[in-house]
């Protein structure tokens, strides 16, 4: 067979079962292969074990030795590799890869939201579903990161986890998936490979915190992080890009205390951009000198700043210019 796949397995619901003090990750990364009729049928299939943890509790040091893991499959010829991962953070981990990988095989994240030992799990699709991805003809030699779940694949950059337990939960509110599996083929629907700049960096510590904005939100949070001494700050705004007064004012304080502000919407799909005044009006915070998060949601932009900061060494400008 000339298929190679490196599975790396980093736990969440796909490896989860139940217990006396809730779900917790025991399946290991050969024993979800095992389960999946037929795979063997895609490729030689290669399972390594990561880390056996949450998504909800995975950390940028995890993330950084996925990203290793990938960079060590590709080194061996492998033709793509899958991540076995939990749904709560898989976007963020995906787009993380996406970020400081530029690899010509595909990183396919996948996952479940039904444990294997419910009713009618979902990990074995949506496994088999990523080991096609890894092997596609379609993606060979396009490199890029994605998500695969209920037979689509979706850009690591697009995507986002939009329902708490629905199978199809993964969509990309301002794209479409990159290909439809089905049981004859695939129906690919716009060009693979990645859509996120690559920063020349693995691991990153930079202290990063989101705030967000609503009806009536002062600027406390916003300044206990400064007081804190954070490395950047990433405001979730509404609408356009736009906060509160008090928000606004305090935003323009961090700016110009040198702590990059990357500003960004709670909308579900499109981009902020500078329209309104007011102290708290998207025109006045860049005039103040925020960052564009274009059209990236919080937790996304958070990552992309935690590696910026980490590449730049600080460099103000080069923070800015991984946003353009």
């Amino acid at each position: 067979m000339s298929s190679k796949v490196v599975v790396l397995g980093t736990g969440g619901t796909i490896a989860s079962t139940d217990g006396d003090d809730g779900a917790t990750p025991s399946r290991s990364g050969t024993e979800l292969v095992d389960a999946v009729p037929g795979i063997e049928t895609h490729a030689d299939l290669d399972v390594r074990e990561v880390v056996q943890t949450p998504s909800f509790d995975i950390d940028p040091d995890d993330i950084a030795a996925v990203a290793r893991g990938a960079r060590d499959a590709a080194a061996e010829g492998a033709t793509g590799v899958v991540v076995t991962h939990g749904t709560d953070t898989m976007e963020e981990s995906a787009y993380y890869l996406d970020l400081v990988l530029d690899l010509p095989i595909p990183v396919v994240l996948t996952g479940a939201q039904r444990r294997p030992d419910e009713v009618s799990p979902d990990g074995p699709s949506n496994l088999l579903t990523a080991v096609r991805a890894a092997t596609s003809e379609h993606l060979a030699g396009a490199g890029g990161v994605y998500v695969a779940f209920d037979e689509e694949l979706h850009a690591a950059r697009d995507v986002t986890k939009a329902h708490t337990s629905a199978l199809s939960t993964f969509v990309s509110p301002d794209a479409c998936p990159i290909v439809r599996f089905t049981r004859e083929g695939e129906r690919v629907l716009r060009a693979p490979g990645s859509r996120s700049v690559t920063l020349d960096v693995t691991e990153t510590s930079a202290d990063v915190e989101m705030v967000k904005t609503g009806v009536g939100v002062g600027a406390r949070q916003l300044r206990a992080a400064l007081d804190a001494g954070v490395d950047g700050i990433v405001v979730e705004g509404t609408g356009l890009g736009n906060t509160t007064g008090a928000l606004g004012d305090a935003i323009a304080d961090a700016v110009d205390a040198g702590t990059p502000v990357v500003l960004t919407s709670r909308c579900h799909a499109g981009a902020v951009a500078p329209v309104y005044g007011t102290s708290g009006g998207g025109e006045t915070l860049h005039r103040h000198g925020v960052i564009s998060g274009d059209d990236l949601p919080a937790h996304k932009a958070r990552v992309k700043l935690m590696l910026a900061l980490a590449a730049s060494d600080g460099d103000g400008e080069t923070v800015r210019d991984a946003f353009a």
